[in-house]
């Protein structure tokens, strides 16, 4: 058992799909929505020639597509699972999973699902809603939360962690994965960072170790990643006092210098604000000297290696 689909394959009996491969559809639906077969393979620990009969029953069943995707190679055909009544049953209706995507996108997914194949006993939030439910029960406001916001004709729409990268939490620690799907830069990696910067602090603040595994098919991206999340995690840059901090304090020094009593009074009068003064600066020096994050970490994917884009 998936501690974290929390049961949510059941709801696939009425589709003919149970036990381990039920397991396997949904996670497939909740964390990409595309599969390989070596990918099912390996998650069922099974012969190639099984992965291939359920990947034909999925198709049989108008449940899903198997298809060679234009502007990659090296990765044969990818089965896309994109019947609506499957994931309505899952809870994740209108989950974006089921579309069509640009190469990247999908490359992003693969390496997201294969990463997540080798970690499933982690406690992921594998979707959007769960992902902001966890982290507002912790006390985490939304506008702390990554955010793309679409326009159309039917007007606006906010997505929380628009990326839909695996994120897993429990009581002590928060680890963020982020799939490259093959750029030349870390630029991508960076806005990522920038994005979540504000829930980690925030998790930090919460005393919650703030972790993140950068996921890529070849040595010189999961270098590169290194070397960014270094960066991070260094006692600089990222790391400086929450500005909240440093405004109750230069409200406090003011204070002081003005002789504000009503100011003053707030904090319970002057030995009070003093007090509260001496708090906040340790906690601004502990900020200051770390990083917006504890630990990075870099995996690079066996399966999906010989991806390439034409």
């Amino acid at each position: 058992m998936i501690s974290h689909l929390k049961g949510r394959e059941k709801a696939l009996e009425p589709f003919g799909w149970r036990g381990r491969k039920a397991a396997w559809i949904a996670l497939v639906c909740l964390h990409s929505g595309v599969f390989t077969r070596a990918q099912a393979t390996r998650f069922l620990d099974t012969h190639h020639e099984r992965a291939r009969r359920l990947v034909h029953a999925l198709i049989a069943q108008g449940l899903a597509a198997e298809e060679t995707v234009p502007g990659i190679r090296g990765i044969g055909r990818v089965c896309r699972i994109y019947a609506r009544s499957l994931y309505r049953a899952l809870g994740a209706e209108h989950v974006r999973h089921r579309r069509t995507a640009t190469p990247a996108v999908l490359v992003r997914r693969l390496l997201s699902l294969d990463y997540v194949i080798e970690h499933a006993d982690l406690p992921w939030l594998p979707t959007e809603q769960e992902k902001v439910t966890a982290f507002e029960g912790l006390g985490i406001e939304r506008a702390l939360l990554p955010v793309r916001v679409y326009r159309g004709a039917g007007g606006t729409t906010r997505r929380h962690f628009p990326l839909k990268m695996p994120v897993a939490l429990d009581s002590t620690r928060a680890l963020f994965v982020y799939a490259e799907p093959g750029h030349d830069t870390a630029t991508a990696l960076r806005s990522w960072g920038n994005a979540h910067r504000g829930l980690w602090r925030a998790l930090q603040r919460l005393d919650r170790s703030v972790e993140v595994v950068a996921v890529g098919r070849a040595s010189d991206e999961t270098e590169r990643a290194r070397g960014v999340m270094r960066g991070w995690a260094e006692p600089s840059g990222l790391g400086q006092p929450d500005p909240a901090i440093r405004e109750e304090l230069e409200r406090i020094e003011r204070a002081i210098l003005q002789g504000a009593v009503q100011i003053l009074e707030e904090f319970g009068g002057l030995q009070a604000a003093m007090k509260r003064s001496v708090t906040l600066e340790k906690r601004a020096r502990r900020q200051a000297g770390r990083g917006s994050i504890h630990r990075g970490m870099a995996w690079q994917t066996v399966r999906l290696q010989g991806v390439r884009y034409r």
